[in-house]
């Protein structure tokens, strides 16, 4: 129970919103390493990538922190229809808003244009959206349900591990099509 005492005090204390920050960019990295290392990129590790992913995890941190903090003060109680309004404003705000700032912000952090960041958003935000309605309610009930609010951040982290790995995929599938027409190109002109 000490260690449990310890995240408690850790995630929960004065800089918890700092600590959830870091924690939420570390795992947007974890998320984006098991992304690439399962592309195998011919074994080169993109440290750009994972940097502008991390950056990311540190700009959203925060509106994670106090979106939930807003709803546990303003939807208090784990009764089935306070879990479902949460589970829907979540689903409605959080999820269109954090899925614009994670592509926005890739884009913008690769040098992409405003057109060229919107046109990527809208092709792969229905897939993300989808997905998301897929994975994110079910893993919702279970944090508002059982998890106490002080690690409600951390729960919502360590599911985010799964979902930074789709994420990455989404926003680098065309990019590394891209890659490999290139590497053909190139073998059909040496043969």
């Amino acid at each position: 129970m000490k260690i449990l005492s310890k995240i408690k005090k850790v995630f929960a204390g004065r800089h918890a919103w700092i600590v959830n920050t870091l924690t939420g960019s570390a795992l947007f990295v974890v998320g984006d390493a098991i992304e690439q290392k399962l592309e195998k990129r011919n074994g080169a590790f993109n440290t750009a990538r994972s940097c502008r992913i991390a950056a990311i995890g540190l700009f959203e941190g925060p509106p994670h922190y106090i979106f939930y903090k807003y709803l546990d003060n303003y939807f208090p109680g784990r009764s089935k229809t306070t879990i479902g309004k949460k589970i829907l404003i979540d689903q409605l705000v959080a999820c269109p808003m954090f899925n614009l700032q994670f592509f926005l912000g890739m884009a913008f952090l690769e040098g992409k244009n405003w057109d060229e960041c919107w046109k990527e958003f809208v092709k792969k935000f229905p897939t993300v959206y989808l997905v998301d309605w897929m994975l994110w309610p079910p893993c919702q009930f279970i944090n508002f349900y059982l998890i106490p609010p002080t690690y409600r951040v951390l729960y919502v982290n360590g599911v985010t591990v799964l979902w930074n790995i789709f994420l990455s995929y989404m926003k680098h599938y065309d990019q590394l099509e891209l890659e490999k027409k290139a590497v053909n190109a190139i073998k059909q002109k040496e043969m």
